[in-house]
């Protein structure tokens, strides 16, 4: 299926419903549609975590990295199912994952994230996080698409 293959911040914001702080995307990139995406989160030493954990040597925590793939999912989701009204997407659960490298400030997190199988509005992924060329986090994840009057 063809779509656009490059998302900016707004047009992400209109996929999904996250906002500051919680918005871990700053673009998508390489977007096929019902198949696979590229998410792209430049980390900044503003992040509201830093703060916390560790401020004598700042990590991005393994959780964000992984919901940082979820909202790759999600931006995939909702425009392979050209969701205009606002779908949200929930993680079921997660799989095989691991944290394989630090992520810190500077670094830019490139989120691969791959369908593996969707039934109705349950769709499986496997996620992989690259700095560089390195793998820093992987996982394996199941959610549903739930609209809003469903939720």
């Amino acid at each position: 299926m063809p779509g656009n293959t490059n998302l900016n911040i707004n047009e992400i914001k209109k996929c999904i419903p996250h906002r500051y702080p919680m918005l871990m995307l700053d673009r998508v990139e390489e977007l096929c549609l019902g198949e696979s995406a590229i998410g792209i989160k430049n980390v900044t030493i503003n992040e509201h975590f830093f703060g916390g954990h560790f401020p004598e040597r700042p990590i991005m925590p393994g959780v964000f990295i992984i919901e940082a793939m979820g909202q790759t999912a999600g931006v995939l989701v909702a425009k392979t199912l050209e969701l205009s009204r606002g779908g949200h997407v929930y993680f079921m659960s997660m799989d095989g994952v691991k944290f394989r490298k630090p992520v810190e400030p500077g670094d830019c997190l490139r989120l691969h994230v791959q369908k593996e199988r969707s039934r109705e509005n349950v769709w499986r992924f496997r996620g992989e996080a690259f700095v560089n060329d390195t793998l820093v986090a992987e996982a394996t994840f199941t959610a549903m698409i739930v609209m809003p009057e469903e939720a």
